[in-house]
């Protein structure tokens, strides 16, 4: 726990620094205790303002760790032996692994689990054994959204679907994502080269305005938010924010208000930047994985260079 000093728009501020395992229960209890803590992304830590910050955060994480019950890891470990989960998806080390394919069910049946935890480096969910028997009880659901997430099980949904109604509406949608555009009131356009919430895409950044008038049709099939709008609509160009973008925006302080959510588009809060840069951060990582060649690969191309 350090004390520095963070800026803000005009001015820096006194206060402290908070770490500590990510356990959403746990990030409950501390945004309860400081309203006012914001997350900072580069640091990965909570910054409470305050010049008595560092000592109400200490009086907080002993408390917290008071009311951790010692045994509770024993206990949990002996719950498992006597009534162990079974499955592929799961490893017993000094604590509880998971590893399945990605499923937006699984991340949130984790995630509701108190003290589990994402291990970037393991790429693994990992869940102390004082979490067991909740996660037993979450287990059934848990291996079913795995099973649905396999790459056959996707295959043979997909290729079921191929032919309804569901699926044609679907490829409407993909094909109007590509175009990259985005319709807004003529007389209330986006800032250019920011980041900016919107109804449909998340947070995005605004490239250009076209200059073309959106089609009334156009918006009433992919844009429910603005098809009982009178105003004339353009349409602006977007494109995807970088997370170094993401990282360098300043949250709202305030959830958007009617006017704002009524021109479909406002500057993101903290959560909807935390989101983004979540799924940012997991696409930087997906192409560094696909630019770096595999330890097998990498073997192989060893051993050619030795014949």
């Amino acid at each position: 726990m350090s004390k520095p000093k963070e800026r803000s728009d005009s001015e820096s501020r006194l206060g402290a620094t908070a770490k500590f395992a990510y356990d959403r229960m746990t990030v409950e209890r501390f945004r309860n205790a400081f309203p006012r803590a914001r997350w900072n992304e580069e640091q990965r830590s909570w910054f409470v303002p305050g010049k008595t910050a560092g000592k109400r955060i200490a009086k907080w994480l002993a408390r917290e760790s008071e009311n951790l019950d010692l045994y509770a890891d024993a206990k949990g470990h002996d719950a498992y032996a006597f009534d162990p989960v079974s499955s592929q998806y799961l490893q017993i080390e000094e604590d509880i692994q998971i590893r399945t394919p990605y499923s937006r069910d699984v991340v949130a049946h984790l995630r509701s689990i108190p003290w589990a935890r994402w291990d970037d480096e393991m790429r693994a969910w990992r869940v102390p054994f004082r979490s067991y028997e909740a996660l037993r009880r979450s287990w059934p659901d848990i291996e079913a959204a795995a099973r649905a997430s396999e790459p056959e099980e996707r295959k043979r949904r997909k290729e079921a679907e191929k032919h309804t109604p569901k699926y044609a509406r679907a490829k409407l949608r993909y094909d109007e994502r590509r175009r990259r555009r985005y319709p807004v009131p003529a007389g209330s356009l986006p800032p250019i080269g920011q980041a900016v919430m919107t109804c449909s895409y998340g947070v995005v950044i605004v490239a250009e305005v076209a200059g073309e008038f959106a089609e009334p049709d156009d918006i009433k099939r992919f844009y429910p938010h603005a098809a009982a709008d009178p105003r004339d609509f353009v349409w602006v160009r977007w494109r995807p924010a970088s997370l170094a973008e993401l990282v360098a925006t300043w949250p709202a302080r305030e959830e958007p208000n009617a006017f704002e959510k009524g021109r479909g588009w406002w500057r993101p809060d903290l959560d909807e930047l935390r989101e983004a840069r979540s799924q940012a951060r997991s696409l930087e990582r997906k192409k560094q994985r696909r630019n770096t060649p595999s330890s097998e690969t990498a073997r192989g191309t060893a051993r050619e260079g030795t014949r």
